[in-house]
């Protein structure tokens, strides 16, 4: 019997980075996630953070994650199908559904458990799920985990959606599931073409919004927002870990499906439910959002000024839709990581895209904002950036054709 582990010893990609001084992730963050940290003792300008609004540091988003966890505890020790339901989890729902335009909604403890248990439920033994190739991980195992078939289609090409759509029975049930804003390069959608296909070959449409809540549409509501396609959206999918400021994730829905799917999902019905802190937080930042229905404005104002700068300094950017993530071209993964590490080392923090997210020779590092950053401190980073360029462009860096798994 061959050892189970020759496969961990065998993988030596991560020591072989860290050996050579290049290995970008797992950096210590010592202060709060804000448009500067402290990392490994070092001020960072922060590049890499989803926090899109900035309300992990809003006064009265802590306050409530505080008065929660003195009220109800740190943790709620069951299931919402059991003991584990709270008013506030309740709260949390029905505020978030009224908020979408949507009759109902459910949390889930994590916006990677949300896909899981929605699509497992959803999509059963004889139906069809469809995906975008660039869809994020916890999608593609959330069709692992059901009984469907997957079928894919070319990043945003929409006659290929249409070819796997006339491959699904007509006695069969179809799903196309799709992120609103791509979370590597920034896109969005082509939801309008979505949307008519989906009503020509009778599929249902599932989003994920986790990088379009608080970002696009109308007040920060999202993707079919933006394309005014509210009605014609299944099922919203989307997180709490960005632009609301805490944990877990969540489905919106008709209640029909919602109710469907709190009695038929097993990571839904299996799992501890939402801390209270986390659903408080996550219910003041969703307050903070309606309240301030100019932040997503203000964010993607921010982000156009990073784009502005950028060019400016000759930096080539994806030239991209109008969201709050802003990919800088970098060259093959070896050039990719001594940048990034040039870049930690020198004060900007910014994430590494590398193969498979990204074909061999077209990775990136992707930059994202807040909507607290400032036009000062992009100034400061496009100087830094442009100067690290040509620090490590003078390297002469060979490439060695290694692929980096996708990491979210």
């Amino acid at each position: 019997m061959t050892d189970l582990y020759n496969k961990c010893r065998e993988f030596t990609r991560p020591a072989d980075y860290q050996a050579r001084g290049i290995f970008p992730y797992f950096h210590c963050l010592e202060s709060r996630q804000a448009k500067e940290v402290v990392m490994e003792g070092k001020r960072k300008i922060m590049l890499g953070s989803n926090n899109y609004l900035g309300l992990t540091t809003n006064d009265e988003v802590i306050a409530a994650a505080a008065a929660a966890l003195d009220k109800y505890g740190t943790g709620c020790s069951g299931s919402r199908f059991m003991n584990g339901t709270l008013d506030l989890h309740v709260e949390l729902e029905e505020e978030l559904a009224k908020f979408l335009h949507k009759e109902a909604a459910m949390t889930f403890s994590t916006g990677f458990q949300s896909n899981l248990g929605i699509i497992s439920s959803i999509v059963g033994r004889d139906d069809y799920v469809i995906c975008d190739r660039e869809n994020h991980a916890s999608i593609y195992d959330g069709c692992k985990l059901s009984y469907g078939k997957m079928l894919r289609y070319h990043h945003s090409d929409m006659a290929g959606l249409e070819k796997q759509l006339q491959k699904v029975p007509e006695n069969a049930g179809c799903l196309i599931v799709t992120d609103g804003v791509f979370s590597m390069r920034g896109d969005i959608a082509k939801l309008p073409d979505i949307v008519e296909l989906a009503r020509k070959y009778g599929a249902r449409v599932m989003v994920d919004d986790a990088h379009a809540l608080g970002v696009i549409g109308e007040g920060g509501r999202g993707t079919a927002s933006h394309f005014g396609l509210e009605d014609e959206v299944d099922i919203y999918m989307g997180t709490f870990s960005k632009s609301l400021a805490s944990l877990g994730g969540y489905m919106a829905a008709s209640k029909l499906a919602i109710d469907y799917v709190k009695t038929t999902s097993r990571p839904f019905m299996f799992s501890a439910s939402l801390p209270p802190s986390n659903a408080a937080a996550a219910l003041a930042a969703l307050r903070h959002l309606e309240a301030h229905p100019e932040l997503p404005k203000k964010l993607l104002s921010i982000a156009n000024y990073a784009r502005k700068a950028f060019k400016e300094h000759g930096i080539s950017i994806v030239e991209e839709d109008n969201t709050p993530i802003v990919p800088i071209y970098t060259k093959g993964p070896e050039y990719t990581l001594h940048l990034a590490i040039n870049l930690f080392n020198a004060g900007v923090y910014v994430n590494p895209v590398l193969p498979p997210a990204t074909p061999e020779n077209e990775c990136l590092l992707r930059t994202s904002y807040m909507a607290t950053v400032t036009e000062d401190l992009i100034d400061e980073a496009a100087e830094i950036i442009a100067e690290q360029i040509k620090i490590t462009d003078a390297m002469n860096i060979q490439e060695k054709g290694h692929a980096e798994e996708k990491i979210r």
